[in-house]
């Protein structure tokens, strides 16, 4: 390896943070406070019509335009995408460009650092993406937006990158057959005349633009509870009204309950659960949740129970705490997957936690072993390519799951409660959660993230053992043998049953080098080992017996 190629990646494993790369057009010179969309739906055709009022406050004096992400009309027969036909403020129409996916809007002046500015962007067409328009499993038409992780910008004129949160409306013109959810509280519901309906949304607490929710279907509505005076609500098709009532009745108002305690103050306005036909799974929209429309299913069975767990979980991490780039997307997705577990934990037991457990570490293994150079957090960008894996969701979590065990439950927990406190409706970095915890732990905690987030892989140990009868002593001889030249340093924990004694005694060491040699005082013949008894550490193991006692 070149020298300057050997001084770069050292450089960027002592301080990982300059080896992001988001390829995104970042605009720090401005930030959208408030959207708000007028989108007029039909049953005739899957046309829509937009007027969106965007809000900006300009941090810099002397700019002459800014940009948006819209994707352009294309040229082929179905002829999907964004058509703008006009933008102005204050009556006064101003000139742009639509070109690219990007919409680049010119100012009418320069503007001064401060101003705060709204403007109203006249557009149609039919979604490409972003938009489902499409038949539910019972063949009615329905609309369903999936905006995750940049798709906003194919039915929206957006910031579409998570660093930018805004509060937003949606107020929807639909046929009257036809029921509208959005993101935060209802403000009115009017029939325009026997055919439409105006449908008006509002969130007041900012989030970005990928958690922006809007469906639009023939729903049954159920408001099943409130939670520290804010609505629980079901929201499932009119035909799965009885199996959807059932199956979102539990566990929402206790995760609720549990995280808030837990975690922090629960965000948003009220808490929705509601089937749709635009995700496989479930899409963390804040303050209203979708769920694939086949979780619905009357029978109330673990895997829907997990979701909504790991969804809710979501609106404390990725939703009210963001992560600043896609490079932190471990912050959203591990932290909710760990989060999920940990209710688990709470609810139904410590084996259902390690049961868990288990399941993610083999997901972990067999991803590693496909994406051997995979690192949690690493260079990504949503313009490009998929910004998660199994393994931003299963290693993630058990990240989470060994610094519980590194740092005490009690010092974890207010680690998580300075973190969820200082980043609420805000952004945050894989650092700025280190340092938290660093400060409830009072730990130096640089290398357990530089090791276990930004760089691949996970010990693979072979482990030979032999008990000295003479010095009455454990001998085992480590091997790091995962691929590369990664050593991880980490606690290791074991058990020593003995002969002729019940109760096994624990011991531990910590791996330090690629081979040791590891001699501990047992004080008598042992039976057999059990390797990391308490599952703490990520890893796999190879644990082997050598030779008899010596004489």
């Amino acid at each position: 390896m070149p020298f300057f190629k050997r001084l770069l990646l050292s450089v960027i494993l002592i301080f990982p943070f300059l080896a992001k790369a988001d390829l995104y057009p970042l605009n720090k010179n401005i930030d959208i406070q408030h959207y708000a969309f007028h989108i007029s739906l039909s049953d005739s055709s899957d046309m829509i019509f937009g007027d969106a009022y965007i809000t900006i406050l300009f941090k810099k004096s002397g700019l002459k335009s800014f940009r948006l992400d819209l994707i352009n009309r294309n040229t082929d027969l179905v002829a999907k995408g964004m058509m703008v036909d006009g933008i102005e403020i204050e009556q006064n129409k101003l000139s742009y460009t639509h070109q690219n996916d990007e919409l680049i809007i010119s100012l009418p002046q320069p503007v001064i650092e401060g101003k705060t500015m709204t403007f109203r962007i006249n557009y149609h067409g039919i979604p490409r993406d972003g938009l489902r328009i499409g038949p539910t499993k019972y063949g009615d038409r329905s609309f369903f937006c999936e905006n995750w992780p940049n798709r906003a910008r194919h039915w929206l004129p957006t910031y579409d990158h998570p660093s930018d949160k805004a509060t937003l409306e949606f107020i929807i013109k639909a046929p009257n057959h036809y029921k509208v959810i959005s993101n935060g509280l209802l403000l009115e519901e009017s029939a325009l005349d026997k055919n439409m309906k105006l449908t008006h949304w509002k969130q007041s607490v900012p989030v970005s633009c990928w958690l922006f929710v809007l469906g639009v279907a023939e729903f049954a509505v159920q408001y099943v509870d409130q939670f520290n005076g804010k609505s629980i609500e079901t929201w499932v098709y009119a035909k799965n009204r009885e199996d959807g009532f059932y199956d979102f009745k539990e566990p929402t108002k206790k995760v609720l309950a549990f995280y808030s305690d837990y975690v922090g103050p629960f965000a948003y306005e009220k808490l929705a659960n509601i089937q749709c036909a635009s995700v496989s799974g479930g899409m963390e929209t804040s303050s209203a949740i979708f769920y694939a429309e086949n979780l619905v299913n009357g029978k109330r069975d673990e895997r829907t129970r997990n979701v909504v767990i790991h969804e809710i979980a979501h609106q404390w991490f990725g939703n009210a705490v963001t992560e600043s780039t896609w490079d932190d997307v471990w912050l959203s997705e591990g932290f909710a997957t760990f989060f999920t577990l940990l209710f688990i934990e709470n609810e139904y037991g410590k084996d259902e936690y390690v049961k868990g457990l288990l399941r993610a570490k083999k997901t972990v293994v067999d991803l590693a072993a496909k994406m051997p150079d995979h690192s949690i957090v690493s260079p990504r960008t949503a313009e490009n390519e998929s910004v998660t894996t199994g393994l931003t969701y299963q290693k993630g979590a058990w990240v989470l799951h060994m610094l519980r065990n590194i740092v005490g439950e009690t010092k974890f927990k207010k680690g998580i409660r300075s973190y969820y406190a200082r980043y609420f409706n805000a952004n945050a970095t894989t650092a700025d959660f280190r340092r938290e915890m660093e400060r409830a732990s009072g730990l130096d905690l640089r290398s357990f993230f530089q090791q276990w987030l930004y760089q691949p892989a996970h010990p693979v140990l072979n482990i030979q053992w032999r008990y000295d009868a003479t010095t009455k002593k454990l001998i085992l001889e480590v091997e790091q043998a995962q691929s590369g030249d990664i050593i991880f340093n980490s606690p290791v924990e074991f058990a020593c049953y003995r002969k002729g004694v019940v109760q096994p005694k624990l011991l531990s060491f910590t791996l330090k080098e690629k081979k040791q040699t590891i001699s501990l005082f047992v004080g008598g013949a042992i039976d057999y080992l059990e390797f990391d008894p308490s599952h703490l550490l990520l890893c796999e193991f190879k644990l082997q017996r050598i030779n008899q006692e010596a004489k």
